[in-house]
Order: C-alpha cells, then sequence, then structure tokens
C-alpha cells in the first residue's frame, strides 16, 4: 500500500505584508520557499510551524478565503501565553474547553481564514 504525508492545506491570502506580520511574526511560522511567476505577480509561499506546514497563495483561484483549519498542538495553553505575550494589535487568544476533549484556540488570520490550534484534554468533561 502507498504510505501517505499529511496534507498541506493552501490558504488563500491577499497581502504580503499582512500575511508575513501574521503567520511569521505572530504566530512564529518559518518560511520555506516563496515563488512568483514573474516580479510583482502574486506570491505563492510556503509555511512550517514545527510538525505543521501550510502554503499561502495570492492566486485567483487556488483557494478560497474562509477556510477552517484544526492544528494539533502538544500544549495549547502554553502557545496562547507566548502569542499574547506579544501584545499583537489584531489577536487576543483564548482557550475553549470543548464538551469532545480538545482544548481550542481560534484565530482568524487576515484574510478570513480560522486557524484552531487544539490540544486533547487528558479527562474530557462527560456530556
Amino acid at each position: 500500500m502507498a504510505r501517505f504525508a499529511p496534507p498541506i492545506p493552501i490558504l488563500r491570502s491577499f497581502d504580503e505584508v499582512k500575511a508575513r506580520e501574521f503567520y511569521i511574526d505572530f504566530l512564529g511560522f518559518t518560511p520555506t520557499f516563496e515563488f512568483r511567476f514573474e516580479p510583482d505577480t502574486p506570491l505563492y509561499t510556503g509555511l512550517i510551524l514545527d510538525r505543521c506546514e501550510i502554503h499561502l497563495s495570492e492566486h485567483f483561484g487556488d483557494a478560497s478565503p474562509g477556510a477552517s483549519l484544526r492544528i494539533e498542538v502538544d500544549d495549547v495553553h502554553r502557545y496562547c501565553k507566548a502569542l499574547n505575550a506579544k501584545s499583537y494589535r489584531h489577536a487576543r487568544p483564548g482557550v475553549q474547553h470543548q464538551p469532545w476533549g480538545m482544548d481550542d484556540m481560534t484565530i482568524s488570520d487576515p484574510f478570513g481564514n480560522r486557524l484552531i490550534f487544539c490540544t486533547d484534554r487528558p479527562n474530557p468533561t462527560p456530556q
């Protein structure tokens, strides 16, 4: 049987400066590549944070704004605290306990995409 790697979501972006500010400066992703067909054409870029890899595209038709991603993280509370310590102007995330046994931190990017960072809770609250 073929072996599969985790999918790499492509999220739509509209502004390179805002994307860098949010994904690199705030969330802590590192660029892995940048591609343009020619100077001053839309940017297609790869980003990675630990084991989480995503692509951002300014190309019409590559993706639709408004996507939601669930991204597992070892300790969402620690990550939330680190993000809030940066005093990012456009987000002050918090963690919600979900009845299905996850702690979720939802942050919207500047382009309408939602990133839901989540951690399994050892003792979920029974419903």
